[in-house]
């Protein structure tokens, strides 16, 4: 059974995952690029002993979406691979189709799988050479093999192992070994132990030319296929093609155990809360606020860009961007936060990752306090806005500065609901009291700026209540200083 799917419209996504840091990609996309067509093969068909759960890891789900989508959009993304074939075990194709329509995935088809690792590759480098009828089709050049559950890998790492494998024939990603490999006797005594500086880790991704890989497969014995599990040796054995080996980068580790699952939501977390976009509306008192932030989130190593709206332009936050701040000085500007909500979900932005929404917004000397007035309508309004965006995997946070008061304290913190889907929903509300004029209030904005950046991190969907000693969102701890 097999399904392909074409290009679909979507919005941009992360570059995961940067060499040995949990942090977005400086990497242009546009950067590398190969005159011969490349394919990719991701054996997915595992049954996820070694986690312990009753679901395959590949299908275990995290930020609302299943592992093997991850790797999937690692490469998805990368324009010059022509297509990507996952294949998948029997009972486990209209799962894997689902999920490729679901998050509308491109040039993906879903192939079932064989009853071993080698045999169920093989399958998916046949189907590259025929359409989803059978009938024959233009074959690939070169064909990069990975693990479904390993979704870290980079683009210039891919292209390392594509034009390796087109020059040498077969190609592979190795690492050090981190531990002394020992031989045991049939008793359970050491035998003897390698060298561990003359040998290295195999690891994934592997390229190979079609016709190597395919004669490869096509040659070898039941027993390869049965207990096999190295395909460089195989080109190697069959075809006398001595793969060149490449040193990997350390994200190149795969997801075995339960644990490695949290370590990938997490990584995953930081990366997202790497940058942050600012919209001031075009306020000159809005911009002052949002320049203050954009130095304490900087020296969070968060970065802020800074825009008045999102016309033109700057539209391209809007398909780039995981976190957006809404500033607002004096002026209410709810409809403008709708405004950004309703883009960001005509946009569909929220289908790969959660976004998070901040409105940050300073209240004029002379306007109301929040225990009175329009100001106690607003929490209830945002609530109600936030509860509705989740439903879209929006996660809304209302955060408010008033000048009354000469000591900046919070008054008023975190209002956990559930929506009705049955999800938590966090809207925050943080009232902060201070007596300074809008263009020195920034100056004492340390606090505040941890508490917006510490709002993109979590990316659940609850805060707890906090004593009014301090501030806290989603874990978050803020102290207070004085103006």
């Amino acid at each position: 059974m097999q399904k392909e799917n074409g290009d679909a419209d979507r919005p941009a996504d992360p570059g995961l995952f940067p060499s040995g840091e949990a942090r977005m990609s400086s990497h242009d996309p546009g950067k590398c690029s190969v005159d011969f067509p490349v394919s990719v093969v991701l054996p997915a068909g595992g049954t996820g002993e070694r986690t312990g759960l009753q679901t395959p890891k590949q299908f275990c789900t995290f930020l609302n979406r299943p592992l093997i989508s991850y790797t999937i959009q690692a490469f998805e993304r990368v324009s010059w691979i022509q297509s990507i074939v996952v294949v998948v075990a029997k009972e486990s194709t209209e799962l894997m189709t689902d999920i490729v329509q679901r998050f509308q995935h491109k040039r993906i088809r879903v192939v079932q799988g064989g009853s071993t690792r080698h045999r169920s590759i093989f399958n998916g480098v046949r189907a590259l050479g025929e359409g989803g009828d059978g009938a024959p089709r233009v074959k690939p050049k070169v064909v990069i093999i990975h693990d479904a559950v390993r979704p870290f890998v980079e683009e210039d790492f891919l292209y390392k192992i594509a034009t390796a494998a087109k020059e040498h024939g077969a190609a592979g990603a190795i690492r050090p070994l981190v531990s002394t490999v020992i031989a045991t006797t049939a008793e359970g005594y050491l035998d003897h132990s390698l060298e561990r500086a003359r040998y290295r880790a195999s690891e994934m991704p592997q390229g190979f030319t079609y016709d190597v890989i395919c004669r490869a497969y096509e040659r070898c014995s039941e027993s390869d296929f049965e207990f096999g599990t190295e395909c460089l040796h195989l080109a190697l054995q069959y075809c006398g093609t001595n793969a060149k080996l490449i040193e990997g980068p350390p994200t190149l580790w795969k997801v075995t155990y339960k644990r490695d699952l949290a370590a990938a939501e997490s990584i995953i977390k930081e990366t997202l809360s790497r940058s942050a976009c600012a919209i001031t509306g075009g306020s000159a008192q809005a911009a002052v606020l949002a320049d203050a932030l954009q130095k304490t989130m900087g020296a969070l190593d968060v970065e802020l860009d800074v825009i008045p709206d999102m016309m033109g332009d700057n539209a391209r936050y809007l398909l780039k961007g995981w976190n957006f701040i809404q500033v607002s000085v004096s002026r209410r500007c709810l409809s403008e936060v709708r405004a950004t909500v309703s883009a960001l979900e005509a946009a569909n932005r929220a289908l790969l990752y959660p976004v998070v929404v901040v409105w940050v917004h300073l209240n004029g000397s002379d306007g109301p306090s929040l225990g009175g007035g329009t100001a106690t309508a607003e929490p209830a309004a945002i609530m109600d806005l936030a509860s509705a965006a989740k439903l879209r995997n929006i996660l809304l946070y209302g955060v408010q500065l008033h000048r009354s008061e000469p000591i900046l304290t919070p008054v008023l913190c975190s209002c956990p609901f559930s929506s009705p889907s049955g999800f938590p929903v966090s809207c925050v509300w943080i009232h902060l009291l201070s007596k300074n004029d809008p263009i020195s209030v920034p100056a004492q904005i340390n606090p505040f700026g941890t508490l917006v950046s510490g709002l993109h991190r979590p990316r659940s969907h609850a805060a707890s209540p906090v004593p009014a000693s301090g501030a806290c969102a989603a874990g978050v701890p803020v102290s207070c200083v004085p103006s």
